[in-house]
């Protein structure tokens, strides 16, 4: 019956609230730790008390994970629970009276103008993977795209007289992102010259090709960006979803404002991406401080 109930909650997930693939996963892995200790402690899933949940979050809290993997732990089965409760297995959904941690705000890691400059100058581009590669930093920076959002990206996604790309987000929400010319100069050079001698390009409409033809994985990306910066005398961390962050302090410092940043992002809630105005702040205070002449003993 558990089996049952847990696979009936992931197509719940899938087919009625359209979560994301990766938060489908991450619920996954959360539910079979839950149920491995429920076994353990000889609990029954059906019938868990407030005091129950206490003691497992002590239990997760001794397993040292981040508040925000524990607040994810609780998210899931919050929802579980409540799918639950919707079926009519229980009476009571004790999660919802648990309240999840409060979460560390880490500053995202960006990268700035010349950083970004070595990077882009790093990229040899007379091979098809070489330009491809260009391409996919070019998309980055311009778009401000999740990794996921673009290894899904088709040509026929791409308008390119309006320099728009079509994107389905979080939750199968779609928006549009804009380009530059920088981007566009790259674009119809790889559609033009290389796309095409990537062995299997005729079999697929992915715009980012693997070498073996085929779209790339997120694992992929992740090998391609560290390789590119490995030997680059760069300052920050890079991932590839550093270049998001880097695409949202960017508009923040050169005058956009928040609301906009947030569409551009996709972004449900405002306050995700808030923690930008951080960034951008510290760098204001940086820049005053050095400055203003009532500053020290300038004057």
């Amino acid at each position: 019956m558990m089996k049952e109930e847990i696979q009936g909650f992931i197509d719940y997930l899938i087919k009625e609230l359209n979560f994301a693939n990766n938060t489908v996963i991450s619920y996954q892995r959360d539910l079979a730790m839950y149920m491995e200790y429920l076994a353990k402690e000889q609990l029954s899933f059906l019938d868990i008390s407030r005091e129950d949940v206490r003691v497992y979050l002590k239990y997760l809290s001794k397993k040292a994970l981040k508040n925000s993997s524990i607040s994810r732990h609780i998210s899931c089965l919050r929802s579980f629970y409540n799918y639950l409760l919707l079926n009519g297995k229980i009476e009571v959904n004790v999660f919802k009276m648990i309240s999840n941690p409060k979460l560390e705000r880490k500053l995202p890691n960006f990268l700035s103008y010349e950083e970004m400059r070595i990077i882009f100058d790093s990229i040899d581009i007379n091979t098809s993977i070489g330009l491809r590669d260009r391409l996919m930093i070019e998309l980055f920076y311009a778009s401000g795209c999740r990794v996921s959002e673009l290894i899904a990206i088709k040509i026929q996604d791409i308008d390119v007289n309006k320099k728009t790309i079509r994107i389905m987000g979080k939750g199968s929400k779609e928006r549009f992102v804009y380009y530059g010319e920088y981007a566009a100069y790259y674009l119809d050079l790889y559609l033009k010259d290389s796309r095409e001698k990537i062995k299997g390009s005729v079999n697929t409409d992915y715009l980012l090709l693997s070498k073996k033809g085929k779209a790339l994985t997120l694992m992929e990306m992740e090998v391609i960006i560290r390789n590119l910066v490995k030997d680059l005398p760069l300052k920050s961390h890079v991932t590839p979803h550093t270049f998001r962050h880097t695409f949202a302090t960017h508009l923040l410092n050169n005058g956009a404002d928040i609301k906009t940043v947030q569409e551009l992002l996709g972004h449900t809630n405002l306050n995700t991406t808030g923690i930008y105005t951080h960034v951008t702040n510290e760098r204001l205070r940086e820049v005053y401080l050095k400055t203003f002449p009532r500053i020290g003993n300038k004057l």
